[in-house]
């Protein structure tokens, strides 16, 4: 689905940033002091179950829309601010997307797991693995195509779309390695429109982490006014200002600053954090 696509079927207020409709929250936990000004209270979540996505089977690939794409519509979901796209997709072995074009879009692909053979028109060609982030910025065009590097089992992953804060430019690739153990000490930055830090340089004022708090870390992040933000379970349990979220879920917020507090509740959980223009 190309950018054009998507603002057709988005139209002018989803690219206004409008907030999610007919979300749901779930009861708070007794923990939560809400007496605290500090915290975004839970009311403020707009939360997206997993189970709710769009669902599409292939057979060779099995994947769910957080937000609309290709032949998935729903207008409440055209997503956040500039975060257009967040599938989550499981490939069969040996199986994958051929040659396509895409253009002025910043797209960011994470492997939960198995390995991922990306081959794009600016010559690059590599493997990318699990605790890997690939972004490719499509600029003024580009066409690329992705399979499963391994013949007998699923590759499973990520991959985002994010509006570019201008159209075109040249087409750029980068890709970076985290490890286990610096995603268990807390946010770990993998994408950011600054240019002074060490991760990726994308064309928006946006940033990507990532943590895997295990069965009992606490991880904090400050919602500065005016923002968004939106936090995606990869897998495993967590609870996000004590609502409790399992892999596939997510929530986000809209302009409500404050602190928010993310919880580990299994030994596999890891989630993903968005920073967002608002």
């Amino acid at each position: 689905m190309t950018r054009r696509e998507l603002m057709k079927v988005a139209g002018a207020a989803a690219l206004a940033g409008v907030p999610l409709a007919g979300c749901r929250t779930r009861p708070v936990s007794a923990s939560v002091d809400l007496t605290d000004p500090a915290w975004i209270d839970p009311s403020a979540l707009f939360l997206r179950p997993g189970s709710e996505r769009g669902h599409v089977n292939h057979g060779w690939l099995d994947a769910r829309h957080s937000f609309s794409f290709a032949s998935y519509r729903d207008p409440r979901h055209m997503g956040w601010g500039p975060l257009r796209v967040i599938n989550e997709d499981r490939i069969a072995g040996g199986r994958g997307f051929g040659w396509h074009p895409h253009e002025s879009m910043e797209i960011l692909t994470w492997i939960i797991d198995g390995a991922l053979e990306h081959r794009d028109s600016m010559g690059n060609g590599s493997v990318i693995r699990p605790g890997e982030i690939q972004y490719m910025s499509a600029g003024s065009g580009v066409r690329h195509s992705e399979f499963n590097a391994l013949e007998a089992e699923p590759t499973h992953l990520l991959q985002i779309w994010i509006q570019p804060s201008f159209w075109g430019g040249e087409p750029r690739y980068d890709q970076r390695q985290t490890s286990m153990a610096q995603r268990r000490e807390g946010w770990t930055l993998l994408a950011s429109g600054a240019q002074d830090t060490d991760a990726i340089h994308i064309r928006q004022d946006a940033q990507l982490l990532t943590a895997a708090p295990g069965a009992d870390g606490e991880l904090s992040w400050t919602v500065p006014e005016g923002r968004r933000t939106w936090v995606q379970v990869i897998r495993g349990e967590v609870a996000v200002q004590g609502l409790p979220l399992v892999g596939g879920d997510a929530v986000g917020t809209h302009r409500v600053a404050g602190e928010l507090l993310v919880q580990g509740r299994s030994a596999d959980a890891e989630v993903m954090l968005f920073d967002l223009p608002g």
